[in-house]
């Protein structure tokens, strides 16, 4: 398996498995949403990465969670990305043959629709996994 497939894998069962997260998303942490989506949830959006060249084959990513809440105001879009924030940051993830070696969130940002119906929370998480 590729290191960023694992990665995603190790990622949303840490999300999963966290108290916190689970109270605020239950188990809609999708790599895409189905349709009809439920809310509030979380997809993965953007990805990007790089081999470091170093022993271990390590490769760093880019990547961007993305959690859409129908909820009026932005207060459950704000949680969930502290919960989602906390739950990553420093977190050791492994999944096929694959861990990080660094985790954490780098970047956030939070806005309602033009139409006032979706409040949009973004996350931009870097890791740099290696072979096990």
């Amino acid at each position: 398996m590729s290191h960023e497939l694992a990665l995603q894998k190790g990622i949303i069962a840490r999300l999963r498995s966290d108290p916190a997260t689970q109270a605020l998303l239950g188990d809609r942490i999708w790599d895409t949403a189905p349709s009809p989506p439920r809310y509030p949830h979380l997809t993965f959006s953007r990805s990007e990465s790089r081999s470091l060249g170093a022993d271990g084959g390590a490769v760093e990513y880019l990547l961007t969670l993305t959690i859409v809440s129908s909820f009026q105001g932005g207060e459950e879009a704000k949680a969930a990305m502290a919960a989602v924030r906390l739950c990553l940051q420093d977190a050791t993830v492994e999944a096929d043959a694959v861990r990080t070696v660094s985790l954490g969130v780098r970047f956030t940002d939070v806005w309602r629709s033009s139409t006032g119906h979706r409040t949009y929370a973004v996350l931009r998480v870097r890791a740099v996994t290696e072979d096990i």
